[in-house]
């Protein structure tokens, strides 16, 4: 592989998709599904972007796929989990964004989040948490009483900040 080739991460089921990364876990928690570095051949084939498959751009598609509906009203963490591809990972936005500042991988106050990354606010005893769409929106539950997107990190009260959605070192 040349420095001018791209990375290309897979799981091991899916050795054909590019994998961005996985959803932020526990490392107790961080075993089999997680994504792994391989190296691929430049001719290798690369199958989509899907909902749910492990990308940024597959959370991105996960969310706008469920674009209206009320079925993950009150579950915010666990849509956004869905969206990249797991679940049960975390109990509630507030303890995923703990786990995020205990391995390092908080950006406290940023609005520079990329594509895919987890965003997160101080809401209730529970807070909220959606996905980063990388142009300074994101996708979440309770946008309007249901999924869909907001066009600023304000849109809801006392941002937090932003995590990247990989396991912690």
């Amino acid at each position: 592989m040349t420095n001018s080739q791209p990375r290309r991460w897979a799981r091991p089921a899916l050795a054909a998709v590019t994998v961005a990364a996985a959803a932020l876990i526990p490392l107790a928690t961080a075993a089999p599904a997680l994504a792994q570095p391989v190296e691929t051949a430049a001719a290798e084939h690369v199958i989509a972007a899907s909902p749910g498959d492990g990308t940024a751009a597959g959370a991105v598609e996960w969310y706008k796929s469920k674009s209206g509906s009320t079925a993950y009203e009150g579950l915010c963490e666990k849509a956004a989990e869905n969206a990249w591809g797991t679940t049960g990972v975390w109990p509630s936005a507030i303890a995923h964004w703990e786990g995020a500042i205990r391995a390092g991988k908080a950006h406290k106050g940023s609005t520079n989040a990329p594509k895919g990354a987890f965003v997160y606010w101080n809401t209730s005893q529970f807070g909220h948490v959606g996905i980063a769409d990388g142009s300074g929106g994101f996708y979440s539950s309770s946008v309007g009483g249901a999924i869909g997107h907001g066009g600023s990190l304000s849109y809801f009260g006392n941002y937090l900040g932003w995590s990247d959605p990989q396991v912690p070192a």
